[in-house]
């Protein structure tokens, strides 16, 4: 019951995040995905780790983040907040933005979902380009306490039969 409980309350929380990422600017949507990076431990804090780039003329590109502290690679971000799925076309234009680059590593982030076509598409391509949807998006966050707080807590105890066995 209470792992039921747990997963419908957590839908409902992701279904929250969307909502409330819905009403933002672009531009706090490309910093939040860049804070989501940081937070899963890309390039260490966020001051010298990642940035935003994205505005009018960016290339395509939204942001930039390192792969590690070293700083030894680095991801391209490219962040949509769509309502309607994101085509293989929008990816194309992406991998496009990495070879301009001549990056090989890109994060393709949107609030929606992606097509068949655009799932099967960075299968078929050379650069590593990993899609993350609007409900992969919510778990992250979720799991990387962004956007969110602790509001209670409940630890489910068991008998511990080594202690009544020594």
């Amino acid at each position: 019951m209470l792992e039921d409980s747990y997963i419908t309350l957590r839908s409902d929380l992701a279904d929250d995040l969307l909502a409330n990422i819905a009403k933002c600017t672009p531009a706090f949507f490309e910093n939040l995905v860049v804070e989501l990076l940081v937070g899963m431990g890309y390039g260490g804090s966020i001051v010298d780790a990642g940035q935003t780039i994205g505005k009018s003329g960016d290339g395509g590109i939204d942001g930039i983040i390192k792969e590690d502290k070293l700083g030894l690679d680095i991801v391209y971000i490219q962040a949509k907040r769509w309502e309607g799925v994101v085509g293989a076309n929008a990816i194309r234009n992406f991998v496009g933005a990495l070879a301009g680059q001549k990056a090989n590593k890109g994060v393709f982030i949107t609030t929606s979902g992606f097509t068949k076509e655009a799932l099967q598409f960075v299968h078929q391509i050379q650069q590593k380009v990993i899609l993350i949807d609007g409900q992969q998006l919510a778990q992250l966050m979720i799991d990387y306490d962004i956007g969110v707080s602790l509001e209670k807590s409940y630890q489910v105890k068991r008998v511990d039969h080594d202690f009544f066995e020594g």
